[in-house]
Parts: structure tokens; C-alpha cells; sequence
């Protein structure tokens, strides 16, 4: 790869959105846990399947929600509410409707500023495939833009503990672009996860009835 399609691959990544899980250069939140990522560790599953066995760019992180299940729950699964309270997703749209379950669609975009290449919007469109109600959700999908496209496999766990919900989740991305610096984008997509776990308990314990605990 090329210094100036580096630079590109390396710029574009960063402006992704958290729908993939990759957020910039974001720091992890106060409370959250993130593992190395390593192929030893267990996988996430969600009724009984797990991230990309074959990925070579993974996360798993974790945190703790000082805020009650369905509160976390209703933020996580209301997608198209995730434009107020996650700054980079700047739309998001059901192709279904009724409540997130298998086999629902969603789409959602993230603007990518101009660097080498000019200015273009990322498009992701995911599918849930496995679903459990106040417990976990796995869904699939790509993120396309001009020169970039990512598959993603986003695994996540809510588990209720006496102090509120240990939220866990595990991504994988495959495509050319990310496999050609896996280094580069594990980070990136390490400080995505990070990011959106912060967010969701930021919001989540703020709209708690009584506030974080």
C-alpha cells in the first residue's frame, strides 16, 4: 500500500461510526475493561453464535452500567435513536418495524471527511441474525464507502449484576483494507468499542430513574 492510500485507509477508518465500532481516536471510559483480543479467549456467542472465527482484526471489551437492564437495553436496541446520543452516526433508519429480532434491518451513515481522496459518506447496513430479549444481540453486515468496504460480525452481552449490567461486547472486520494494516485497525477498532461502551453508560446512567449509583 502506498504512503498516500495509507494515509487514506488510516483517516477513513478513524471517521468511522460506531455502528462497526470504529470511532477514532477516542479514550477508553472510566470503568471499562477491554481484552487483548487474543484467539485463546472464550468468544462471545449470542444464542450460540459468536464473532468471525477467522478474523484477523478483533476486540472484545467490556463495562459496568450503574443503570437498570431495560434502561441499557432500550438504548442499545432503539437504533434509530442512537443518532442522540452518539455523535458520529449522523442517520439511522429501521427497513423493518415493531421491535429489534431477528431478521430485522437497519441502515445507518457517518460523513468521511476529505483526505487524499475526496469527501464521501459511509453507508453500513447491518442484519440481526440472533437476538435474545434483555440478553444479547449478534448482528452482520457491511460498511461501504468510496475505496473502503468492512464486514463486520458485532457480538454483544448484557448480563444484570447487584451494581447494575456488565455489558460485553466482541467485533470482528474482514475486508482488504483493514487486512492490509491489521495492526492499525485492531486499535482502531479497539478504541471504537471503548468509546461506545462510555457512551452507553454515560447515557444509560443518566437516564436511570435515579440517576447513577
Amino acid at each position: 500500500m502506498s504512503g498516500n492510500r495509507r494515509t487514506a485507509f488510516r483517516v477513513a477508518l478513524l471517521s468511522l461510526p460506531l455502528a462497526v465500532g470504529l470511532l477514532g481516536t477516542a479514550t477508553a471510559p472510566a470503568g471499562a475493561a477491554a481484552s487483548p483480543g487474543d484467539r485463546t479467549a472464550r468468544p462471545l456467542t449470542c444464542r450460540g453464535a459468536g464473532v468471525d472465527p477467522d478474523a484477523r482484526v478483533r476486540h472484545r471489551a467490556e463495562i459496568l452500567i450503574h443503570a437498570p437492564l431495560r434502561t441499557v437495553w432500550k438504548l442499545q436496541s432503539d437504533v434509530e435513536g442512537w443518532p442522540s446520543w452518539q455523535g458520529p452516526v449522523t442517520a439511522a433508519k429501521r427497513l423493518d418495524e415493531g421491535p429489534l429480532r431477528p431478521g430485522s434491518v437497519f441502515r445507518w451513515a457517518t460523513p468521511v471527511p476529505p483526505n487524499p481522496t475526496p469527501a464521501t459518506s459511509l453507508e453500513i447496513t447491518s442484519t440481526v441474525d440472533r437476538l435474545a430479549r434483555y440478553s444479547c444481540i449478534r448482528w452482520t453486515g457491511p460498511a461501504t464507502g468510496e475505496g473502503l468496504r468492512i464486514d463486520g460480525v458485532h457480538v454483544w452481552n448484557f448480563t444484570e449484576t447487584r451494581d447494575g449490567v456488565r455489558v460485553s461486547t466482541e467485533e470482528t472486520h474482514t475486508g482488504p483494507q483493514v487486512d492490509a494494516d491489521v495492526p492499525t485497525a485492531t486499535a482502531i477498532l479497539r478504541q471504537g468499542l471503548d468509546a461506545w461502551l462510555g457512551d452507553l453508560k454515560t447515557t444509560a446512567e443518566a437516564r436511570a430513574p435515579h440517576g447513577p449509583r
